[in-house]
């Protein structure tokens, strides 16, 4: 790996993050949260989710958020870019409504898994895409492909690389701009991940590939690697290793932001994140939620912080 390589993360926490927490947070809670990632540096932040209230109710006031995000370059940072899911043409017209920067559409490798996340199959899902796809290039918004299930799937089981790259394929072909490989229920490790992206790989270019890697049996960091290796350089991650996943018990949720910069902050890759502001983000959503941080650089920073706090106590202290 070049030493000098940039690489962009996209922040998850406010959709795939908070849609999965049991405590929903408030509309001036979620803008306080994305006001700070992007004061961290973060430029693009997946916000919201076009999708029906009564299934995720989380996500409900996801056009007001939208309406009330700042646009524009903000402190001399450059602008953040805001995206959102979309299922279906109403959640489509509704992002389009609310300004959305960037749209997801999310499919899977396996039928089992689209059925229960979606209701419908695999190829159903692609039918439905294609027209979105075409209007939100019509109107300049870039338009993400997810694609779930990429190591194995708890209804189908083991997914196979060769099936993996003929989805990404599809996205692709659609036009989706981006494909974001996702390892949904976390079971992965570099022992599968490898031949899953080398398949990838043959028919996508790397620079048109993300990586979105849960940390259910702590193997998303170890996953990682093999994708940096192979030239991919866009990385989804959650502050605080907020999320999971309802078909994955005990699932710990995404890969954590902070572990993400950490780590290549150490390889000398550039992210452009301020990992302190990040850490403390992902300290206060934390609070915010009465849940422990799942992030353990977050943790060690915290604990650093506090450390510090009480030196200087003591030394004001022993001045007097």
């Amino acid at each position: 790996m070049e030493q000098d390589d940039r690489v962009s993360l996209v922040e998850m926490g406010p959709r795939d993050g908070l849609q999965n927490e049991m405590i929903p947070l408030s509309l001036p809670q979620k803008l306080e949260l994305i006001r700070r990632l992007g004061e961290s540096g973060l430029q693009r932040i997946e916000v919201g989710a076009f999708v029906s209230p009564k299934r995720v109710p989380q996500m409900a006031d996801s056009a007001a958020l939208l309406a009330a995000l700042p646009r524009g370059a903000i402190a001399g940072r450059p602008p953040v870019r805001y995206g959102a899911l979309v299922p279906n043409l109403q959640g489509l017209q509704g992002a389009i409504a609310a300004r959305v920067d960037e749209i997801g559409l999310f499919t899977a490798c396996s039928d089992g898994f689209t059925r229960a996340n979606i209701g419908i199959s695999v190829e159903e899902s692609l039918v439905r895409f294609a027209p979105l796809v075409q209007e939100a290039r019509r109107l300049g918004i870039r338009v993400r492909g997810y694609l779930s299930t990429v190591i194995g799937c708890p209804f189908d089981g083991p997914t196979s690389p060769k099936r993996v790259a003929a989805m990404a394929e599809r996205l692709f072909d659609l036009g989706c701009h981006e494909i974001s490989l996702g390892d949904t229920t976390g079971i992965g490790t570099p022992g599968t991940v490898v031949p899953m992206l080398d398949a990838v790989l043959r028919e996508i270019p790397a620079g048109r590939l993300a990586v979105h890697f849960h940390d259910t049996y702590g193997q998303a960091l170890a996953n990682l690697m093999p994708a940096l290796e192979r030239g991919i350089r866009t990385i989804d991650s959650s502050v605080a290793g907020l999320g999971g996943c309802p078909y994955a018990p005990g699932a710990s949720g995404n890969l954590a932001s902070e572990e993400v910069v950490y780590l290549l902050r150490g390889l000398g890759m550039q992210t452009g994140v301020d990992l302190d502001i990040l850490a403390a983000t992902g300290q206060w959503v934390s609070e915010q939620l009465g849940r422990p941080n799942a992030s353990r650089v977050g943790q060690a920073l915290a604990a650093r912080r506090v450390s510090a706090v009480m030196d200087n106590h003591k030394g004001r202290c022993h001045a007097r």
